[in-house]
């Protein structure tokens, strides 16, 4: 189906605040039946407070929505519904110990509005499905699912209530490279069949392969909108972060140097006596960085947490240049050279509630400079966290700014910076770039490739798969607890790390 001109949603001088923060001003957009429109913008650029609004989460102080050139008024997401617009979150909105296609039906009518009729629902759920080209077991239970497919449900619940709008916000951001392309095809057909489709995403080149266009914000306003066909990737983010963006990855030839990290079959038993890890072997070498790929929740935080000491290993040994390391207390770890950025800043690389000075030095406040006579040294702190502040571009208040009070770049610019400060020799990143815009994530690949090329050993723990080619001198494949495949930077691909990931391959570890 070709992409019809008239708009099938517009939204017309939508302004929305909270407080003295503009989320929103003045922005007008609209979505074409059979179409796909991204929708594009660094961290607080307002994608999500207008994809809200769209849905009927938040009520906008000023502005109109228009549906097929009527009046639209949301006062809640079941309104939204009713009006044909579905949302598909990044974290499901499904029940796992349901079956699909108990899913489906809950809050709907399909199957009858009064008395239900179970094979009317199965005959109605499955006309749709074949319909939209997605094969689902209506009867397998949610849980048994995996992400992409559990993805396929959303959407289809979606559709199961009538939906001609679809908003996705960060579709691809949990899935395997086969999953997204499955996905992206999924897309491709609902638009042909006439659905509009926003797509909230950070991944230009999958905009650039499904979008029709692509509309940029930034700081709350709509900076323009682009037929992706007259447009390119590199114009897209020179107009996200209003400049042209420079990146600069030099990757410098470090000479065969010793093993910093030696994991030697670790076994880590989890909750309920389960194996999160397997047997891991891995290394990790002088001047290298080691990416770890693979669906989140396969053991790469086990991996993190049992080098740091946070989790025991059941069995193996777990080696610091040489010395075991598999029974020192986490303090004793960091002490000899290990560097930590984890998973979730908030839960457990911040004090929110804590300024710039002290979390600059939650890992070293025991140790000279900052602490004399068993008192803290308020003035080294102080001096410490201005020199980081400087050095690492942290936009603040100073170093009395409480941290909660920074975007979620500077936030981890604090952490990247304390980290290297301690100079470690072996530095752990996990997920360093999650929730950031594409400034703040050049620049921490910048560091990240800096440090490689000083000699330190980096284990990068990412499901950004762009990310982990991009960095890593080798890939190590994560699945079930086990590394079942390493590749160096020359023979990896996309392809080849999804069938690792998917269990349809099996290298040399």
């Amino acid at each position: 189906m070709r992409m019809s001109q008239a708009p099938l949603l517009r939204a017309v001088g939508i302004t929305k605040t909270y407080g003295a923060i503009v989320a929103n001003a003045e922005v007008t957009l609209d979505l074409r039946a059979g179409e796909i429109h991204a929708v594009l913008g660094e961290n607080g650029a307002g994608k999500s407070t207008l994809m809200k609004v769209l849905y009927g989460l938040e009520l906008p102080d000023s502005g109109r929505l228009e549906l097929r050139d009527s009046p639209l008024v949301l006062h809640s997401p079941q309104d939204a519904i009713k009006a044909g617009i579905g949302m598909v979150h990044q974290h499901f909105m499904l029940v796992p110990t349901l079956t699909v296609l108990e899913n489906l039906i809950l809050g709907s009518e399909i199957g009858g509005k009064r008395l239900f009729d179970a094979g009317k629902a199965v005959d109605q759920v499955g006309a749709l499905a074949k319909k939209y080209g997605m094969d689902i077991d209506l009867d397998r239970p949610v849980g048994q699912l995996s992400v992409g497919e559990q993805q396929r449900v959303e959407i289809l619940k979606a559709l199961v209530r009538g939906a001609s709008v679809l908003i996705l916000d960060e579709p691809t951001a949990v899935l395997t490279p086969q999953e997204i392309t499955k996905l992206l095809a999924v897309l491709r057909d609902l638009a042909r069949q006439g659905l509009g489709i926003l797509l909230v995403t950070h991944k230009l080149a999958e905009v650039m392969d499904v979008a029709d266009r692509a509309s940029v914000m930034r700081a709350g306003h709509l900076v323009g909108t682009w037929n992706i066909a007259e447009t390119t990737a590199d114009a897209l983010i020179s107009h996200m972060i209003g400049r042209t963006r420079k990146v600069q990855l030099a990757r410098e030839v470090v000479p065969s140097n010793p093993i910093v990290l030696d994991l030697m079959d670790v076994e880590v038993t989890a909750d309920r006596g389960r194996s999160a890890l397997r047997g891991v072997r891995l290394t990790v070498r002088a001047g290298e960085i080691v990416g770890i790929a693979g669906v989140e929740g396969n053991g790469q935080r086990e991996i993190a947490e049992v080098i740091t000491g946070l989790l025991p290993a059941a069995a193996g040994d777990v080696v610091l240049s040489g010395e075991t390391i598999k029974y020192e207390p986490t303090v004793e770890i960091l002490r000899r050279g290990v560097g930590h950025i984890p998973e979730d800043r908030h839960r457990d690389g911040l004090v929110l509630d804590f300024t710039i000075a002290e979390n600059a030095v939650l890992v070293s406040h025991r140790d000279a400079p900052f602490r004399r006579y068993g008192l803290l040294a308020r003035g080294a702190i102080a001096s410490f966290a201005q020199k980081l502040i400087h050095d690492f571009a942290i936009t603040c208040n100073g170093a009395e700014t409480v941290i909660r009070n920074l975007s979620g770049g500077n936030q981890q610019k604090l952490i990247l910076g304390r980290e290297l400060a301690r100079k470690p020799k072996l530095l752990i990143a996990m997920q360093p770039t999650r929730g950031l815009d594409i400034g703040a994530i050049d620049y921490v690949h910048g560091r990240l490739m800096d440090l490689r090329n000083k000699g330190v050993a980096i284990l990068l723990v990412s499901t950004e798969l762009d990310e982990i080619m991009s960095l890593s001198d080798r890939i190590a494949v994560l699945r079930d607890g086990r590394v079942v495949g390493t590749l160096d930077r020359a023979e990896a691909t996309p392809e080849r790390i999804g069938r690792l990931m998917l269990g349809e391959e099996r290298s040399a570890a």
